[in-house]
């Protein structure tokens, strides 16, 4: 074979072994089938449909991955659910509708928003007990816990408060006005800032960790869509903070932000009702739930393309991927 030849069949090679390294495992929680919905990262295709409890919304990995926490809010608890037997292995006591939560980063401890008692709930994992539940403000339910574990910061929706919660001493130590009904507060992972959505408000405010002020509102305007069609929920910024993901709601838009700048960079068009955001493991992808269209958007970190729809259950509502 001559060496040009050669060169190129090792280049295709390597490209395939990359691919097959990469390749990973999407798990889709569905909010009005009660299932969880497995995709298949490498082919982009759902594999398995697993029956869940009741109103299934937010979902986690557990910290060495063999387990996912889904919040199964009209069964008022969380589930866990055996990844390698796709089974419900035990459930978690959780305060009533709980829909989204943040497990702390030794894996050992889940804070839970209950949306109708305005408490965060606080679960010892192992245990399988509910530690202490504190107080937040009216409707919480976003959730972001620091890279260190130190801070939790929840989101109200009707207070229009982003909370922070001193994790030591388990209360709240600030309150954040930010916009209309906030929804998600996500931490960058140098733990120097959160970044707070605003569904109805139509922004993101970003916050200073260590001031607990914000530094800056992020607005949106997308060509041809109204102002109040832009409701911003999901939030996923990268690693090393050069670019964030927001997903704008009815607008069917996902925002591409310079995570430096602040500056929309563009908008890339998904499914309807674009709700919650995650990546891959290597982050050169972006995972988005559609709870409209019943799919989910496969979006290319590196091309800033939306590459792949794939259907998934009826209003899908949280993603997470592993390896």
């Amino acid at each position: 074979m001559p060496n040009g030849l050669i060169a190129r069949a090792v280049v295709i090679a390597l490209l395939g072994a990359a691919r097959i390294a990469a390749a990973d495992t999407i798990y889709v929680s569905n909010e009005k089938d009660n299932t969880i919905t497995v995709v298949d990262g490498a082919a982009l295709t759902p594999v398995k449909t697993i029956p869940v409890g009741q109103r299934p919304r937010g979902i986690l990995l557990s910290k060495d991955e063999k387990s996912l926490y889904i919040c199964a809010s009209d069964s008022d608890h969380i589930e866990v659910l055996d990844l390698a037997s796709a089974k419900i292995e035990r459930t978690l006591p959780s305060g009533p509708d709980p829909e989204y939560f943040a497990l702390d980063p030794t894996g050992k401890l889940l804070y839970v928003a209950n949306e109708d008692s305005n408490l965060v709930t606080v679960i010892d994992v192992g245990r399988g007990e509910v530690v202490t539940e504190i107080p937040v403000g009216v409707e919480p339910e976003g959730m972001g816990i620091s890279p260190d574990g130190k801070y939790l910061v929840n989101t109200s929706e009707t207070t229009n408060m982003a909370h922070v919660i001193d994790t030591a001493k388990r209360q709240v130590v600030a309150n954040i006005l930010v916009d209309s009904r906030p929804r998600r507060a996500v931490w960058t992972a140098d733990g120097a800032q959160f970044w707070v959505s605003a569904e109805i408000g139509g922004t993101v405010s970003v916050i200073d960790a260590a001031k607990r002020e914000i530094v800056k509102r992020i607005t949106f305007a997308v060509p041809g869509v109204a102002a109040e069609a832009i409701q911003p929920v999901g939030i996923a910024i990268t690693r090393d903070r050069k670019l964030g993901f927001v997903a704008l709601g009815p607008a069917n838009r996902v925002a591409v932000i310079d995570a430096q700048s602040y500056e929309v960079l563009k908008y890339l068009l998904v499914g309807q009702r674009v709700w919650s955001l995650g990546f891959n493991p290597d982050q050169s992808r972006v995972y988005t739930t559609n709870g409209v269209s019943n799919d989910i958007s496969v979006i290319e970190v590196g091309s800033l393309k939306v590459i792949k729809s794939v259907p998934v259950g009826q209003a899908p509502w949280g993603v997470v991927s592993r390896p």
